[in-house]
């Protein structure tokens, strides 16, 4: 991660490079990200982003469950079988 880049722009381009059969949770994004702490505000970023290059749909809770989508649940979870995510937790 470059260094001087907000906390939301280095979560945004970590969601934004998760392959396509992938997951990653949201304290695993905020570690990359370099926060090990927010998982929270991972998930309050995402809930904000409607930016369809940045797939938020594949970022999951660490409890197994999918998690919440800005554009749905049900969305969410037919995205992720489209794709056939592996749900990696």
């Amino acid at each position: 991660m470059r260094i001087g880049l907000s906390f939301k722009e280095r979560a945004l381009r970590v969601v934004q490079d998760i392959p396509r059969d992938k997951t990653m949770t949201y304290g695993e994004v905020a570690r990359k990200a370099g926060s090990p702490g927010a998982a929270r505000a991972v998930g309050n970023i995402l809930s904000k982003n409607y930016d369809p290059a940045i797939p938020c749909h594949r970022v999951v809770r660490s409890d197994g469950d999918i998690g919440n989508y800005n554009r749905g649940r049900s969305l969410k979870a037919e995205l992720l079988g489209k794709e056939k995510a592996a749900v990696s937790i």
